[in-house]
């Protein structure tokens, strides 16, 4: 994952690709390090971003990520 200027974005590369991510999806995968839980990384955005019942969404993204081999 890298912030691209060009794009004003931050992107996920992987061997077959890249995708641009949006600002909630770039904000999740940034806090995927191998060390917080799906809740603490829960618990964290919906501080950033003033929200509440926003696990379903985080698990949503995190499962289609591992899907498609951009987490492992």
């Amino acid at each position: 994952m890298q912030y691209e200027k060009v794009q004003s974005a931050w992107v996920l590369l992987y061997p077959e690709g890249m995708v641009k991510l949006n600002d909630s999806s770039a904000e999740i995968l940034r806090r995927c390090n191998g060390e917080r839980s799906i809740d603490a990384i829960v618990a964290d955005l919906e501080i950033l971003f003033n929200a509440k019942g926003i696990a379903p969404q985080v698990r949503d993204l995190l499962h289609e990520g591992m899907r498609r081999g951009w987490i492992v």
